[in-house]
């Protein structure tokens, strides 16, 4: 089992930056792939970014490249997720998951095992 927190949502002006945060427990972190991903009202839940077990893979969902960097401390059993020039757009619940694999970063909802209980970003114009 694997027990996730996410801290570090808040309501921001467009343009502002945030950082989330992901505390991992339960199992090895250093052996999970993670992911980040978000909730709209209304909408489906959708991939933001992830991250290979020692952090030497990532990848992004387009939307947000060059923006939201993923990034994590093992030895802390964190992952981050830095978003920068948020727009409106960027409102939602952003969830942290995690994988039973190591090396594969997936942007599939399906593809995680784990999942926290999500942080709420607002970003007002």
């Amino acid at each position: 089992q694997v027990q996730l927190v996410e801290s570090g949502g808040g309501l921001v002006q467009a343009g502002d930056s945030l950082r989330l945060s992901c505390a991992a427990s339960g199992r090895t972190f250093s052996s999970s792939a993670m992911g980040w991903f978000r909730q709209a009202p209304g909408k489906d839940r959708e991939f933001v970014a992830g991250i290979s077990g020692a952090g030497g893979n990532t990848a992004y969902a387009d939307s947000v490249k060059g923006r939201f960097t993923i990034s994590r401390d093992n030895a802390k059993n964190t992952v981050y997720l830095q978003m920068n020039s948020l727009k409106p757009e960027d409102t939602a619940v952003y969830y942290c998951a995690a994988r039973n694999t190591y090396n594969s970063v997936s942007t599939s909802r399906g593809a995680y095992d784990y999942w926290g209980q999500g942080t709420q970003v607002t970003v007002s114009s």
